[in-house]
């Protein structure tokens, strides 16, 4: 009767140190998942915060650049009238001076797209008022031509504007740096002339080149105002 009962004892503690086994490397299983599971955690939390701020950061930057777009505008408008009713040149220049202040401190803080723009019409506006910021009779380079298209512009002439300009638009694309400001410009001689077919022209060819690269809501603002 002994040999049985030993057995059965056997029998009993080899499953009892398997199930034991299983436990345990069950255990060291589960630690390993969560040792593999615990970074790739950490990284998509990462990834969905980063989109999280980038789309905060480029919301905050659209907010700005139409904010600065908005006011240049009105003060611009503000100078230079309507569009419909010409002011006479005299008027003009007595605005700018009374608004250069104004002018100056949205060119402090324009965004950075539109910091170039911004500082070349305060440049057109000292030249025209007080001779500074000389800019050459005949401009030599692209930025010259914007600068003296700017001026007149700020001037009320919207014809000589489209004249420094004209030259440029075959080559006003993304890859150079005086691109936006030529745009600008462009759309800005449209709306002194009244001219709204054009200015739409304009649009649908800025909109054509840059192809989602540059912001088309302050062109498209502007020319409801015409």
């Amino acid at each position: 009767m002994a040999q049985p009962t030993k057995n059965r004892e056997i029998q009993v503690q080899k499953p009892a140190q398997s199930l034991a086994h299983f436990q345990t490397k069950l255990g060291k299983g589960e630690e390993e998942d969560g040792a593999l599971l615990k970074p790739i955690l950490i990284g998509v939390a990462a990834v969905v915060l980063m989109g999280v701020a980038y789309g905060a950061w480029s919301a905050y930057q659209t907010q700005a650049t139409e904010k600065h777009e908005a006011a240049l505008s009105a003060l611009q408008m503000e100078v230079e009238g309507d569009g419909v009713t010409p002011v006479p040149p005299a008027e003009v220049e007595k605005r700018m001076r009374e608004k250069l202040g104004r002018l100056e401190t949205l060119a402090a803080e324009a965004p950075s797209s539109r910091k170039a723009a911004t500082a070349g019409l305060l440049a057109s506006w000292r030249l025209a008022l007080d001779g500074k910021d000389q800019a050459p009779a005949k401009a030599q380079d692209a930025w010259g031509r914007i600068r003296l298209a700017q001026r007149a512009l700020a001037l009320g002439q919207a014809q000589a504007a489209r004249a420094q300009l004209d030259e440029l638009r075959a080559k006003a694309t993304p890859g150079e740096p005086w691109a936006e400001a030529f745009w600008a410009s462009q759309m800005d001689a449209d709306r002194l002339a009244g001219d709204r077919t054009q200015a739409l022209k304009d649009l649908a060819e800025y909109k054509a080149r840059f192809k989602g690269r540059g912001d088309a809501s302050a062109f498209e603002g502007l020319i409801q105002s015409i």
